[in-house]
């Protein structure tokens, strides 16, 4: 264990001394502000010198009635084939052609551009159209438009759940969702990219030859426990100053911009309550969901599935990296290692989020290799305690299970080079004795 944790020492001031870190660490956090500033200050320039796009329009059927809020209309009185002339030699945004048409089949209508319009352009002006031709059916069939608008009624069903104690909490179907996604997505990204960065530290290090000489001294699995906690405490340290530095530095960008930051926002909706409770009861919902979320146990919960999920992945990275001599002959075996990651990262917008409480849903987030992406989609939503323990208790075991399948590979693999590797000989070194 005093070997070890040696190596985790080693490992983990190795890699915080040096600059590329120190970079890492301190740059990357910069950027996303940075990238926040440019982009909110790009939007609030635009916003101020925006100019409405000018669009031609020969109507044929007499339906058309130009809405001005996103484009400006103008008539063209010459024939369709002189619009086409005059859009590609003039600066407006395109030439759009009404031909006649039956309301109940409105046919034929195009829009000519120089370049290719955007999804939202031609979803507007289909809009105008849909609004238009609606209109007129109701009079067509005598259709009374305010009886109709009367007739519409938003239903708002407040979901509360009633826990085993009888105590009854508000929740918020799309803000359990927003928390689960957002909780997969980052755990799927910082368990490949701090897993590759084991792989890549074995792979420089067996290439340097050091790895030879610590070997002398130490067990092949000694170095592998070792170099996988010293790196996973290394991505802890850099993800918690991640977290203040991006924290700090976003809240600076948004109040010299003059917005507020979400904590600002909550406050202010705290002190407003009453009012926004009569002016947009929608925000309060959001709010009284957030406040009721277990913020604790939801954060535990995704630290101990990060380390477990890094732990496990980190290990079969681990023996990759002892097997080849390059990151391009890595490629091959990082595939399948990867392919229950993309499992779960795919079930979690096409099963967890959906249905969290679903039997796919529940299985996933038990099994090892997909419960640390799929249990953080359901941590939202609530878990009973006997799945959560039993997740737990798995990934733990799976972690123990792929250390021993990996360091069998990893004792072989670390003092192997120039030998073309498959999968025959990884099973090869998985069965040698000694």
């Amino acid at each position: 264990m005093n070997k070890i944790w040696l190596i985790v020492q080693r490992e983990f001031l190795n890699r915080v001394q040096k600059k590329s870190f120190l970079v890492a660490t301190i740059l990357l956090p910069l950027i996303f502000p940075a990238i926040m500033a440019v982009l909110v200050y790009v939007a609030v320039e635009q916003k101020k010198n925006a100019t409405k796009e000018v669009v031609l329009y020969i109507d044929e059927s007499g339906y058309f009635k130009p809405d001005t809020s996103k484009f400006l209309f103008s008539p063209f009185p010459g024939t369709l084939e002189e619009g086409k002339r005059v859009i590609k030699e003039s600066e407006d945004f395109g030439l759009l052609y009404v031909p006649s048409f039956e309301l109940a089949d409105p046919k034929g209508i195009t829009l000519y551009t120089r370049i290719n319009p955007s999804p939202s352009d031609i979803s507007d002006i289909e809009k105008i159209f849909e609004n238009d031709i609606r209109d007129r059916k109701m009079v067509e069939l005598n259709v009374d438009k305010e009886l109709l608008e009367k007739l519409k009624t938003q239903v708002d069903i407040s979901s509360v759940k009633i826990d085993e104690g009888g105590q009854e909490k508000t929740s918020n179907s799309k803000v359990l969702f927003g928390v689960g996604m957002a909780g997969g997505i980052m755990m799927y990204m910082f368990i490949f990219i701090y897993g590759a960065q084991i792989m890549q530290g074995i792979i420089e290090e067996k290439m340097s030859k050091v790895v030879e000489v610590i070997v002398s001294s130490v067990r092949p699995f000694q170095l592998m426990m070792g170099k996988i906690i010293g790196l996973a405490s290394v991505g802890l340290l850099q993800f918690l100053i991640w977290i203040v530095l991006i924290s700090t530095l976003s809240t600076f960008v948004l109040g010299y911009f003059g917005l507020q930051t979400p904590q600002q926002e909550m406050m202010k909706m705290n002190e407003q309550a009453q009012q926004m409770a009569a002016q947009d009861p929608g925000s309060l919902q959001v709010l009284n969901a957030l406040s009721q979320i277990n913020w604790p146990y939801v954060i535990f919960s995704f630290l101990f599935y990060f380390i477990g999920g890094y732990l496990l992945y980190g290990a079969l990275f681990a023996a990759v990296g002892s097997a080849v001599d390059s990151p391009a002959e890595a490629q091959q075996f990082m595939f399948p290692i990867t392919i229950p990651m993309l499992i779960s990262y795919f079930g979690l917008f096409t099963f967890i989020l959906e249905d969290p409480h679903g039997p796919i849903s529940v299985w996933l987030s038990i099994i090892p290799f997909t419960s640390p992406i799929a249990m953080m989609g359901r941590i939202g939503f609530g878990v009973p305690d006997w799945q959560l323990a039993l997740s737990m208790l798995l990934l733990a075991g799976g972690f123990v299970l792929t250390t021993w399948f990996a360091a069998r590979i990893y004792r072989v693999g670390i003092l192997m080079h120039g030998t073309k590797v498959s999968y025959r000989v990884l099973a090869k070194w998985f069965m040698q004795k000694g």
